[in-house]
């Protein structure tokens, strides 16, 4: 349902504690938005370019999967994600961060921001979304 409202050039910053379903929420926006290959959580990477598949009702849009705590933080952090030049993806494709929070905001006038929360020693999460800046 989430990927239903997200269009090329949408930023998604996601933000919760380790297993909170960041990943497993990534892989339903995913298969939403229809992409190619298979979503895995960013551990050994910092982004990863998914391209656009199909889907039964439309056309697909392709996806960028961040994960902006691999950039290590600091004062570098910053130049690290300037590096990966998101805000040319962020024309054609949706862009999903992991760990966003704080770092991802300026590329766009707008970004979905959703929190993720687990409940301790339980399987019960929470999410919650809503939209942060203008059109």
């Amino acid at each position: 349902m989430l990927a239903s409202e997200l269009r090329g050039g949408d930023l998604v910053v996601l933000d919760g504690p380790l297993g909170a379903g960041k990943t497993a929420l990534t892989r339903g926006i995913a298969a939403g938005l229809g992409v190619q290959g298979r979503v895995s959580s960013p551990t050994f990477i910092i982004a990863r370019e998914h391209r656009a598949g199909t889907r039964a009702d439309g056309p697909s849009v392709a996806m960028v999967h961040v994960d902006a705590y691999r950039l290590g933080g600091g004062p570098g952090a910053l130049d690290e994600l300037d590096a990966l030049d998101l805000d040319t993806d962020l024309h054609d494709a949706v862009v999903v961060v992991e760990w966003g929070s704080g770092l991802v905001e300026h590329l766009s006038t707008r970004h979905l921001e959703v929190r993720l929360r687990r409940e301790h020693d339980s399987d019960v999460r929470t999410v919650n979304w809503e939209w942060v800046g203008r059109d």
